[in-house]
């Protein structure tokens, strides 16, 4: 079987989308917020007296009293719509005139632009790190480790703990195809260089560098000693071994045995060819989870 990546910005984009909506939340229109606080200040400042009923705004702008004919004069006789007029109009004319790219480089110019920019970059980077040194996404495109894997599956592959701890028996692992495995693909599709040559494969290990392997009447030996696997879609119909397993490789084999191109064809798999272990299925949601793996 093999897996195929996702798009390398599969985890970044969740990152990025968190990041930015965090951002967006916070700094939502302050402008506009503290200018309609300050308007409203100034409304309840000059507003006639709701308490006495008495004053009233004559047209030319004096406010008279009943009590008092001097009155009070209105500093804004033309109404609320005349207070900050230059500073309305240069809210209003900004970014009047602004071509795309004009506008694009004026918001990278701005604080906030800033911030962003450092916000995606910073995320990305993230992303990007966790992607190609700790763990990545996989699709599974076919049926060869059915019933672990069923052809839809995307999982997450761990790169770290190769380097940390040696395989196991029944861990299921993403690697790179050898050489054998590029030549029998070769034969039936043409060239090495084919496309399905180069495609990661997923199986699962079976046995161990200096392991006795067998398989036989449908089942497989290690060390002479009959394996329980409840993982397998069916018993092998094929016979394979006795062989050891030479030293620095494993061999893997798919769960569906009898559809599957895996180690019984093209022989062992060297380590250095490992890419990580498959650790759980996150989508569909559900298929959540890793049972099987292990």
């Amino acid at each position: 079987m093999t897996t195929r990546h996702l798009t390398s910005l599969h985890f970044s984009i969740l990152l990025i989308f968190l990041c930015g909506c965090l951002r967006s939340v916070e700094c939502f229109s302050p402008n506009s917020f503290c200018s309609g606080r300050l308007n409203r200040q100034r409304l309840q400042q000059w507003r006639p007296s709701l308490n006495t009923g008495l004053n009233t705004i004559s047209k030319d702008g004096d406010s008279v009293d009943d009590d008092d004919d001097e009155g009070r004069k209105d500093p804004n006789p033309g109404g609320l719509s005349q207070w900050d007029d230059e500073e309305d109009r240069t809210s209003s004319d900004r970014g009047k005139g602004l071509g795309f790219i004009d506008s694009i480089k004026q918001y990278l110019r701005s604080e906030g632009g800033k911030e962003d920019v450092k916000t995606y970059t910073v995320s990305l980077a993230v992303a990007l790190l966790l992607r190609f040194l700790i763990i990545e996404p996989r699709f599974i495109p076919s049926l060869s480790m059915y019933p672990t894997f069923e052809v839809g599956d995307q999982l997450a592959v761990e790169k770290v703990t190769k380097r940390i701890r040696p395989f196991e028996r029944n861990e299921v692992v993403v690697f790179n195809p050898p050489k054998s495995f590029r030549t029998i693909v070769s034969e039936q599709y043409g060239g090495e260089d084919s496309g399905k040559a180069k495609e990661a494969l997923i199986k699962r290990i079976v046995a161990l560098e200096g392991d006795k392997v067998e398989v036989k009447n449908g089942k497989l030996y290690i060390n002479n000693e009959m394996q329980d696997e409840p993982y397998v879609a069916e018993d092998a119909e094929y016979t394979f071994g006795p062989v050891t397993v030479p030293p620095g490789k494993v061999l893997v084999l798919g769960d569906n045995r009898n559809h599957s191109l895996d180690g019984h064809i093209w022989g062992f798999l060297p380590k250095e060819n490992v890419i990580g272990r498959a650790v759980f299925i996150y989508w569909p949601p559900w298929r959540l989870g890793n049972g099987g793996m292990y």
